[in-house]
């Protein structure tokens, strides 16, 4: 076993120290990210720092790396207030890993990369048309995190589409009938393989699978 004091976390070098802490928390949710400027333009980013916050109401979180160069989601999700969260599978996470390059900012990423937006009920955003998981969002909270910098984005889930075998009868979403990939570090993406599903855990009964 390796033992890393906090020192030598410090002392290792920047990208080092990036990947590796980043590989630490193990397995991701890993997502593209739809956006179109006030001006038209429309954007798609990849991202991994999703996570749940509350199902009443359906609310979500996003975490976005420090403004000090240009983040062209941030910008329109902050100008427009909407964005859609669009999951990956096999056929096309090499193009969503692509959107992590540095395109211009009247580039979008949908034409550099071959993936096709698309449009539902009257939110502004663009979803992926190729994504079997898709999640139409509504900015409701902006927090600047003073302690490295990142910018928390809370939003409210207002639309949903996802295949209809994939939605058991306790409403548990399958993923793996999906096909709906994960990642870890910034860069290995994983299909997986469940293990089994546990009833709800109560202090006078021994774990069950069901």
């Amino acid at each position: 076993m390796q033992e890393f004091s906090n020192q030598q976390l410090l002392e290792m070098e920047a990208r080092y120290r990036a990947i590796f802490i980043n590989s630490l928390g193990g397995f991701k949710s890993v997502l593209l990210v739809g956006t179109r400027s006030q001006a038209g333009q429309e954007n798609l980013a990849i991202f991994s720092s999703f996570f749940h916050i509350g199902a009443n109401p359906a609310l979500c979180g996003l975490i976005v790396r420090p403004d000090v160069s240009p983040r062209h989601t941030l910008q329109n999700i902050v100008e427009t207030g909407f964005y859609t969260l669009n999951h990956l599978h096999e056929g096309i996470y090499q193009q969503a890993h692509q959107t992590s390059a540095r395109y211009a900012l009247d580039e979008s990423e949908f034409d550099k990369t071959g993936l096709t937006p698309t449009y539902k009920t009257d939110l502004p955003a663009p979803f992926v048309a190729e994504s079997r998981v898709q999640l139409g969002c509504e900015l409701v909270q902006k927090i600047d995190l003073e302690i490295n910098g990142t910018i928390m984005l809370i939003g409210k889930i207002i639309y949903v589409q996802v295949p209809d075998e994939s939605i058991a009868e306790d409403g548990f979403m399958d993923l793996e009938k999906a096909g709906s990939l994960t990642c870890s570090g910034l860069d290995s993406y994983h299909k997986t393989e469940r293990i089994a599903r546990l009833a709800y855990a109560k202090p006078d009964k021994s774990p069950t699978i069901i």
